[in-house]
């Protein structure tokens, strides 16, 4: 039951991805680059640790009083590998910002 369960932010990994992608952007797209990752990362991140809090009450109650409600647990494994991947390009702009000697805001 413990594996369905969401998975809080700062339990998932980021994953990695090239900062390749961004070696042609100049400094004012990756500005644009992080503050549109962070925003979605924010919103996100929000959710996941909203459904984490949600499920530990779910397991309480359905441990102590309703054992059927144990049914309803269970996270977003999409939204979890969508924030891992943001994680993941927002680092990569941050490397390639530096890459392009750029102050990224984001």
């Amino acid at each position: 039951m413990l594996s369905g369960c969401a998975n809080s932010t700062n339990s998932i990994s980021t994953s990695y991805i090239s900062p390749l992608q961004y070696k042609a952007h100049d400094c004012i797209q990756l500005n644009a680059e992080a503050h549109r990752v962070q925003s979605r990362v924010a919103a996100l991140g929000g959710q996941l640790d909203q459904a984490a809090t949600n499920d530990k009450v779910i397991m309480v109650f359905g441990m102590v009083i309703f054992w059927p409600v144990l049914f309803a647990l269970g996270g977003n494994k999409a939204q979890e590998a969508e924030y891992a991947r943001l994680k993941g390009e927002y680092g990569a702009v941050q490397i390639s910002s530096g890459e392009h000697r750029c102050i990224v805001t984001g």
